[in-house]
């Protein structure tokens, strides 16, 4: 007897926001729609849609192409079409033909102060970005080459985020169309570590916790935020002890990051360095609340004030995710806590770039997807992505003061900072109340969480562990719970 495979979630089904965006193409899908078998899949959408939001973010970007980015400081930002990428061709030595890390940089900068992994990345991206012509010239094409890696990057989190949910493709869709990930796809090169990242959690909701841990150490070798994903994965195979496939994931991450990295210690020490020595040094910088605190204090703390303040911050979320983990009624799911780890660090953070806000796309859609709070996160970040620009253009403009003052500048920052919080809030309501929580009313426990969907709890506190366990749904039927009081209703 052949087993009907399951139909995939739709969030027209589920989602208020969906069902009513839906009428823009003909209403939600009919049940004769789910029967056809179509080329049209959910993944293959799901991609060429994020293709074409990058396509209109590189658009949004056209004004620099043009022009923006070299004919004044003010410009780029009035535009708000800034990019790092196109200043650090020659502003890192790519242009004068300088290899990253190993040789010095004139200025005070010495070293490049990125990742080894994104280094070479970057370092690639200059080796097709042909040497004649302007130098002008050069940056367009060196950041159309990077934009062009930058799109596969984008393909492969839409499609991973598409497949890590096996029952619920459609919630990549989040990611495809959030207006803030494709405003900031190319302004720097984090993409590459969110790609990779997002392999790694895929990776992981299949079982394969050494695969996951070579992406993981892979992704930490082009930024360091990927390696806070082992917090959160320590305490929920602690709660399900799953003490060898965490021990797995952990020597595989280390092993595939000093593989990058090592060769680079070895040979060019001072140059590896940099990147952690300008995390380190760094002043308070744009984005965050310290510099909030910074422009409204007439002392305003030191530098190494403020790391000591920003790391103890971060331990206590540290603990606080800890803690939620342990004693939650059922154990989160693995991207819910992701996500709040990772917000906590921007949240606590000395420095928040625009760009940093992909970091959580694929978190967010992973961890609490429902359309209504994701987009009220994403127009807060779509404000403060136009608000940072308008406030460099206010201070770059001289006399002519175009653009947001400080003040305005700090109220987009609080915007930012309270859009993140309100997702973080109904993150941790949904791990409070877990039948609240969309994921899981389709009968499953953890779907990206790989052997940690269905385990028994071994360790908890408090209370823990004594939340009703889901009875599947049948076909065509989506299963609830009230609280202690599991039922079946039909679609």
């Amino acid at each position: 007897m052949n087993e009907r495979v399951p139909q995939p979630a739709l969030p027209t089904k589920q989602d208020e926001v969906a069902a009513s965006g839906s009428e823009l193409l003909g209403g939600p899908v009919g049940r004769r729609a789910l029967l056809t078998a179509t080329w049209w899949t959910p993944v293959r959408v799901i991609a060429l849609v994020a293709l074409g939001m990058f396509a209109l973010g590189m658009v949004q970007k056209a004004p620099c192409y043009n022009g923006a980015w070299f004919v004044g400081a003010s410009s780029q930002y009035t535009h708000a079409c800034y990019s790092d990428i196109p200043h650090l061709y020659q502003g890192r030595g790519f242009a004068d033909g300088l290899t990253p890390y190993f040789d010095k940089l004139p200025g005070d900068m010495e070293y490049l102060e990125y990742p080894v992994l994104t280094g070479l990345f970057m370092e690639v991206a200059a080796w097709l970005t042909p040497g004649s012509g302007s130098l002008q010239h050069q940056e367009k094409f060196y950041w159309m080459v990077n934009a062009g890696m930058l799109m596969a990057c984008t393909v492969v989190i839409a499609v991973c985020v598409a497949r890590t949910h096996r029952r619920r493709p459609w919630d990549a869709l989040l990611v495809a169309l959030a207006p803030a990930f494709a405003l900031t796809a190319t302004i720097n090169w984090d993409l590459f570590a969110v790609a990779l990242t997002a392999a790694a959690m895929l990776m992981w909701s299949r079982g394969r916790a050494v695969t996951f841990g070579i992406l993981l150490g892979l992704a930490t070798a082009a930024k360091l935020y990927p390696a806070l994903l082992l917090g959160p994965l320590l305490v929920l195979c602690w709660r399900a002890g799953k003490w060898r496939e965490f021990g797995s994931a952990l020597i595989a991450t280390t092993a595939a990051w000093l593989a990058v990295n090592l060769p680079v210690i070895l040979r060019a020490p001072d140059g590896w360095a940099k990147f952690y020595s300008f995390s380190r040094e760094r002043g308070v910088d744009f984005g965050s609340f310290w510099l909030i605190l910074a422009q409204r204090m007439d002392d305003p703390p030191t530098t190494d004030t403020v790391n000591k303040l920003a790391m103890a911050l971060m331990l206590l979320a540290c603990l606080g995710v800890a803690a939620l983990g342990f004693t939650a009624p059922r154990r989160p799911r693995f991207a819910q806590l992701a996500f709040l780890l990772v917000a906590a660090f921007i949240l606590t953070n000395k420095v928040y770039s625009p760009q940093y806000v992909l970091w959580l796309v694929p978190l967010a859609a992973l961890a609490r997807p429902r359309w209504r709070d994701f987009l009220i996160w994403q127009a807060c970040e779509v404000a403060y992505f136009l608000g940072i620009w308008m406030y460099l253009a206010y201070t770059t403009s001289g006399d002519a003061h175009k653009g947001l003052p400080t003040e305005g500048y700090q109220v987009v920052i609080a915007i930012h900072l309270l859009g993140t919080l309100y997702l973080c809030a109904v993150v941790v309501r949904d791990i409070l109340m877990p039948e609240r929580d969309v994921v899981r009313r389709n009968g499953e426990d953890d779907p990206s969480g790989g052997v940690l969907d269905g385990a028994p709890d071994v360790f908890v506190l408090g209370a823990a562990g004594q939340s009703p366990r889901y009875d599947g749904a049948r076909d065509g039927e989506e299963t609830y719970v009230k609280w202690g009081t599991p039922g079946k209703r039909s679609l």
